[in-house]
């Protein structure tokens, strides 16, 4: 006679206790997983701070160690004989051309204020910060024709000038310089400042560093090839929150100090950061760069102040990451 074998299976408590277990353990890798991707974010964050902060001070470093370059040419550049029309010239009151034409001038800045508010940098344009001017001929000099309409410089040991091209080749008509070597260079002339980001400055929940470029025939302006020359307005990166600039002086004690635009340096005879005499004194500049990420990170509050040459940014208390970044460059021409 076989006795019938009893099953038995889980009781009511042994089930609800490996419930909760299962339950701690998941709840435990939800918590894995959503720590791993806050720290994801956030570190996708510091990069994006990174690379638009490090990208912003490597370009301007690159702009400022070539300001000033002329070329051939170390003489007082010439006045040039005939007018150049240039559209949305920036003027701070001066005469027309007075901008495009003072290539002498390498370096130029403005101490948080907006000195063209009355043509190319309307006052809703610029959000805060310093304005960096600076002026420069291309790397190479040109190998062909000029363009019509595209400001040129006409570069030779003893002597120098703006010219506008009329599409002839290259070395013929105005200006009538001579000397070896001689060579036409293409004019570049910018104005970088801290506006809205997109391509037209419209994009408001992001600022960016921004510059206003010498164009000439052929080139794009706001997605319009342009026909005559002109100052246009574009993006150089986003992110860029604030800007600010301090110039270099070796001053009576030999050593350099850093000076506000329209400061006025402490050299025997010079004359304020306002003027083309103490422009040209300038050797060394100093500038801040403040990035901000483009979104809000939820569950992070930002307290910091930021200490900006001669001014401190105050704390924003938002949710946007910021990072500083500054550096020294050592003007060459």
């Amino acid at each position: 006679m076989r006795t019938g074998t009893r099953e038995c299976g889980f009781s009511l408590i042994e089930m609800m206790i490996s419930i909760t277990i299962g339950l701690m353990i998941i709840a435990a890798l939800v918590g894995v997983l959503v720590g791993s991707s806050r720290s994801s974010k956030t570190n996708e964050r510091t990069s994006e701070l990174q690379g638009n902060g490090r990208y912003a001070l490597d370009y301007l470093k690159r702009e400022l160690r070539q300001a000033g370059y002329r070329g051939y040419s170390w003489a007082e550049p010439s006045t040039p004989t005939t007018t150049i029309a240039v559209t949305n010239e920036c003027l701070d009151g001066g005469a027309a051309n007075a901008f495009v034409q003072n290539i002498r001038q390498g370096i130029w800045g403005a101490n948080d204020n907006n000195p063209y508010t009355a043509n190319c940098l309307p006052a809703a344009s610029r959000l805060r910060g310093d304005v960096l001017v600076t002026r420069r001929v291309a790397n190479a000099p040109l190998t062909g024709n000029t363009l019509n309409n595209t400001l040129y410089f006409r570069s030779s040991y003893a002597a120098g000038e703006v010219f506008l091209g009329t599409g002839a080749a290259a070395l013929t008509g105005a200006p009538a310089i001579t000397g070896t070597p001689l060579a036409d260079f293409a004019l570049q002339e910018h104005v970088y400042y801290i506006g809205n980001g997109g391509d037209n400055g419209t994009d408001t929940t992001v600022p960016a560093l921004r510059r206003i470029a010498l164009k000439g025939s052929g080139d794009i302006c706001n997605g319009a090839t342009v026909t005559a020359a002109t100052m246009c307005d574009e993006m150089v990166v986003s992110g860029i929150e604030h800007m600010q600039v301090h110039y270099g002086i070796a001053t009576t004690d030999l050593n350099t100090r850093y000076y506000n635009a329209g400061d006025t340096p402490d050299l025997t005879g010079a004359s304020t950061l306002s003027s083309q005499n103490g422009w040209d004194n300038v050797n060394s500049v100093r500038i801040w760069l403040l990035a901000r990420n483009a979104k809000i990170e939820n569950g992070y509050t930002n307290t910091s102040s930021y200490t900006m040459g001669d001014i401190t940014y105050p704390t924003q208390n938002d949710g946007f990451r910021r990072q500083l970044f500054t550096a020294v460059i050592q003007l060459r021409n």
